[in-house]
């Protein structure tokens, strides 16, 4: 079912649109306003409403409507464009698992979708996890640069070669000097 062609909007349908637009769905298939009509009648109006409530509930909601977008262009809907109610293609209801949970397909690894690796990048855990690693690589950078000031500050002029061939040329290791 295609939210967008439920309420007729464009995808690119801005809030009062959609507003608008699920109010004369409303008006129209209430089923108080078929309360008098056949049994058919009245299962369709009160189906059509209930689609059309579904249908607004996802658009109106930023969140909920970016991931129903996102849905649709990762299971390669009719080419993605803001021209209106697409064609009779609309999306699986629902996937072929028990769960109920629907799961598009993935797109081609080919193909590169910057809207998932920014979602990827916007988690909670992501941004905690690039904080900490961050935090590691500020503390192993100043661990380097202390110990290289270390080093410079107790074998002055000399370089790492010289200092190691005048340890073996006195005689003398650290844990002699320590005593």
């Amino acid at each position: 079912m295609d939210h967008y062609q439920t309420l007729g909007l464009n995808r690119s349908a801005n809030k009062e649109e959609i507003k608008e637009a699920f109010r004369k769905s409303a008006l129209k298939f209430h089923p108080d306003k078929h309360s008098h009509s056949s049994d058919d009648a009245r299962n369709e109006a009160s189906l059509r409403f209930k689609r059309a409530s579904e249908a607004y509930q996802v658009l109106i909601d930023e969140r909920k409507r970016a991931d129903y977008d996102l849905r649709l262009r990762s299971a390669g809907f009719p080419r993605w464009s803001g021209k209106g109610p697409q064609s009779s293609s609309s999306p699986p209801s629902s996937s072929s698992s028990s769960s109920g949970y629907y799961r598009p397909p993935r797109a081609p690894a080919s193909e590169f979708d910057p809207a998932i690796v920014f979602r990827w990048l916007m988690r909670r855990r992501t941004l905690i996890e690039l904080a900490v690693a961050g935090a590691l690589l500020g503390a192993y950078i100043v661990m380097e640069d202390s110990l290289e000031k270390v080093w410079k500050r107790n074998n002055a002029g000399k370089s790492f070669e010289e200092t190691i061939e005048s340890i073996k040329k006195g005689g003398k290791s650290h844990k002699d000097t320590s005593k």
